[in-house]
């Protein structure tokens, strides 16, 4: 991956593909859309942006508290370096926040927003997902990052441990072990970032983009919910449902998701506007 320098710390990156500029976020697998970059229907019109957020892989890691706000700030700062002035944004989980306080705080180098199940902590259901992840939670503090990841994996995918990580070792190679040396992020900077990241009516207001909310059909309630709640704050939202995938739809079933995102972008193209 290449490197670069911003805001006082280096993001390891890649870009892919040639056409209207596509960044992707990801949450707890640091490569998690790799999947998406290799699905043709991406890869053949598109010039796509992965990277490592800082504290996650061989990117900086720096100290918490590490914000929603800062990823966002970092994100838009490697934009820059790019030399991309507006860009398609996407986003899956806590990636998903990123992606839209990115909209939020520089509303102008955002396109279009692409939300792959976007995680947001502050509706009801929240609690339930938190309960059911509590386990993982135990083991981390117990020092098991190998069991904490498991854990929380398998309550976030709805997948049993051993399918789950079938799934991740045929669509990331390498994804867990990398997720294991990750763990001190996720657990002791991300969720507490995420947990105090706020969105609601009111943001969503001010939010002018076209908006695609992607959910599975097998996701957990909490992913419903906010999905119900974009439909109701967002009047511009597009909804696209996934047959047969939970939280990992895009790993699971990559090539619907990226046919999806593809036919939005397409309804959206950055030199219509």
């Amino acid at each position: 991956m290449k490197h670069a320098n911003v805001n006082g710390v280096e993001l390891e990156y890649d870009v892919t593909g040639l056409g209207e500029p596509v960044l992707l976020i990801s949450p707890v697998v640091a490569d998690g859309f790799l999947p998406l970059v290799f699905e043709p229907a991406l890869a053949a019109r598109y010039r796509l942006i992965t990277y490592h957020k800082r504290g996650w892989a061989g990117s900086t890691h720096t100290p918490a508290p590490v914000s929603i706000e800062d990823h966002a700030a970092d994100a838009a700062a490697l934009l820059v370096h790019l030399g991309v002035r507006r860009a398609h944004i996407a986003g899956h989980s806590s990636g998903a926040a990123v992606a839209l306080q990115l909209a939020l705080e520089r509303p102008e180098i955002v396109h279009t927003l692409a939300l792959l199940e976007l995680s947001l902590l502050s509706v009801p259901s929240a609690a339930g997902f938190l309960q059911k992840a509590g386990p993982a939670f135990a083991a981390y503090a117990a020092g098991q990052h190998e069991t904490a990841l498991a854990t929380f994996m398998s309550a976030v995918s709805g997948l049993e441990w051993d399918a789950c990580r079938a799934v991740l070792d045929e669509r990331v190679p390498g994804a867990v072990p990398q997720g294991i040396k990750d763990a001190d992020t996720f657990f002791g900077i991300e969720l507490p970032a995420l947990s105090a990241w706020t969105f609601g009516a009111e943001q969503a207001a001010t939010i002018s983009q076209p908006v695609l909310s992607v959910l599975g059909t097998d996701t957990e309630p909490l992913w419903v919910e906010v999905a119900d709640r974009l439909r109701a704050w967002l009047t511009q939202v597009e909804d696209c449902t996934i047959e047969g995938v939970g939280h990992l739809l895009h790993m699971q079933r990559p090539e619907p998701v990226a046919k999806s995102m593809a036919a939005f972008f397409s309804r959206h193209p950055l030199n219509g506007n």
